[in-house]
C-alpha cells in the first residue's frame, strides 16, 4: 500500500495551506471527482435501500447538544461556542441530534417505520494538532451519516441491512475490513449511566452480528448464515452507546474505524421520540446510527493507498485520454473528447505539444484508457488504437466501441477493463 499523505499531493488530489489552518485540508479538481463520484455512490445505494435524504444545518445552538448529551461528555472534544445575541450556538460533532428533530418534526406511525434518513453532512471537532495528519484525521468531516427509527422488533434486522450495505461498498470500491469490533464501553471513560439500555443495545449488536451471513462469494451469501467473526473491544463505544465498527488498516498497518453501526436507546428518550403503534398507543423508537463509508475524507485517504492512484473506472479523475500524435490528428481527438463528454464520461486530450507520444503515455499512465490517433487511424476514419492501463494493447477499435466499452465499465462499476465485447 502507498502513503495518501504524499501520493495524493503528488496526483493532485488535495493538499493544504497554513492559512486554512492544521487538519483543515482543501480538495483540487482531480480529488473533487473522486470524492463526488464516492457520494454519488453512495447515495445511489441508500436510495436503493430505502433511505430518504436530508439537509440540516452545521450549526446548532447549545442547548441542542445539552439534550442529546453532547455538551455534557464530549465538549471537550467540540469547538467552543459563538455568541449570537443572547444565544451560544455550536459547530456540531455529529448529524444525530439533527436527524432526531427531523424524525419529531411532525406525528409519527408505526406504518412508516422503519424509517431510514440520510445526509451527507459536514460536522467539527476540536482534533488536537498532534494527531492531525492527512485525510485520515482532520477537524472538518464530511460524514455519510444516516439514522434508521424503528420498532425494538425491527432493530437487529436493520443493523443487518447496514452490514450488508457496507460489504457490498467495498466490495464495489476494492476495500477489504480488517476485522469487525464490538465496541463497548470500558474504565474510566464518559458514557450515558443506564446499564439497562446499555445491555439492551449490545444484546441487539449480537444478535446482528451472529445472524449476519459470513463474508463468502456473493452467489453463496444466502446459504451461509454463519455469523460474522468479531472482536470485543472495551472502552471504544459511543458515549451514548455501543457499536460494530469496521475496521481498515492503512500503509503502515495501523488500524482504524471506517464503518460503524451503533445501536442508541439513550437519545430517542432525551428527546421525547414517540410513535403510535398497532395498538394506538404511544411508544418510544430505536435510533440506529450508521455510515456506510464514514467520512468522505478517510474513505478517499484509504482509496488512495489501497488503489495507489489507479482508481476503478468508475472514481478515476480522468477515465480516457486521447493522444494524438501530432497536429493534424489533434482535431480528430478533441471530437473523439467531446463525444465522451457528452455521454457523461470524464476525458481529456494530450496533445503533441505536451511532449513526446511516449512522455504523453507516461504520464497519463493512471488513467484507465488511453487512445492514440496516428496517421493510420486517422485514415481509416473512426478509428484509434487502444492501450490499456494494464498494459495491454487491445488494438485498433472504433471511437464508437471505445466509448461504449468505456461508459459500460464506469456503469456497472467493475474492475475488468477490457472484457468481452
Amino acid at each position: 500500500m502507498h502513503d495518501h499523505r504524499r501520493l495524493g499531493r503528488d496526483l493532485g488530489l488535495f493538499d493544504t495551506d497554513p492559512l486554512m489552518g492544521a487538519g483543515l485540508p482543501y480538495w483540487l479538481p482531480d480529488g473533487a471527482v473522486v470524492r463526488h463520484a464516492l457520494e454519488e455512490y453512495v447515495r445511489e445505494a441508500e436510495l436503493r435501500a430505502g433511505y430518504r435524504h436530508v439537509y440540516s444545518p452545521v450549526l446548532g445552538k447549545r442547548e441542542l447538544y445539552e439534550i442529546s448529551g453532547h455538551w455534557d461528555l464530549y465538549r471537550g472534544d467540540m469547538f467552543p461556542p459563538m455568541r449570537l445575541g443572547a444565544e451560544e450556538v455550536v459547530l456540531r460533532p455529529g448529524l444525530c441530534p439533527h436527524h432526531a428533530l427531523v424524525y419529531r418534526s411532525r406525528a409519527r406511525s408505526h406504518r412508516e417505520l422503519p424509517l431510514r434518513i440520510a445526509e451527507l453532512g459536514a460536522m467539527y471537532r476540536s482534533e488536537p494538532s498532534g494527531v492531525l495528519g492527512g485525510l485520515t484525521r482532520v477537524r472538518a468531516i464530511h460524514l455519510n451519516d444516516a439514522h434508521v427509527f424503528c420498532t425494538a422488533e425491527q432493530a437487529a434486522g436493520e443493523v443487518r441491512a447496514a452490514l450488508g450495505l457496507i460489504r457490498r461498498a467495498y466490495a464495489d470500491l476494492g476495500i477489504r475490513a480488517a476485522r469487525y469490533r464490538l465496541s463497548l464501553p470500558g474504565p474510566g471513560g464518559k458514557y450515558v449511566a443506564d446499564p439497562e439500555l446499555w445491555r439492551r443495545a449490545t444484546a441487539l449488536l449480537k444478535e446482528a452480528l451472529e445472524e449476519a451471513p459470513e463474508e463468502k462469494p456473493e452467489e453463496e451469501l444466502e446459504k451461509a448464515p454463519d455469523g460474522l467473526p468479531y472482536e470485543a473491544a472495551e472502552g471504544e463505544a459511543a458515549f451514548y452507546g455501543p457499536k460494530i465498527d469496521v475496521q481498515i488498516a492503512d500503509a503502515a498497518g495501523r488500524e482504524t474505524t471506517l464503518s460503524t453501526v451503533q445501536v442508541d436507546f439513550h437519545q430517542p428518550a432525551r428527546f421525547g421520540l414517540r410513535y403510535t403503534g398497532a395498538d394506538g398507543r404511544r411508544h418510544r423508537p430505536v435510533m440506529v446510527h450508521r455510515s456506510v463509508v464514514g467520512s468522505v475524507e478517510r474513505a478517499v485517504a484509504h482509496l488512495i493507498e489501497v488503489h495507489g492512484g489507479a482508481f476503478p473506472v468508475w472514481l478515476a479523475p480522468v477515465q480516457l485520454v486521447v493522444l494524438p500524435v501530432g497536429e493534424a490528428q489533434e482535431e480528430r481527438a478533441y471530437g473523439l473528447v467531446r463525444e465522451a463528454l457528452a455521454l457523461g464520461l470524464r476525458a481529456e486530450v494530450a496533445g503533441p505539444g505536451q511532449g513526446t507520444l511516449g512522455a504523453r503515455i507516461r504520464a497519463a499512465r493512471l488513467v484507465p484508457y488511453q487512445a492514440v490517433i496516428g496517421e493510420r487511424e486517422a485514415a481509416a476514419g473512426d478509428r484509434v488504437a487502444v492501450r490499456l492501463r494494464d498494459g495491454r494493447r487491445p488494438g485498433e477499435v472504433s471511437g464508437a466501441e471505445l466509448l461504449r466499452r468505456v461508459a459500460e465499465r464506469a456503469r456497472d462499476r467493475g474492475g475488468e477493463l477490457w472484457g468481452p465485447a
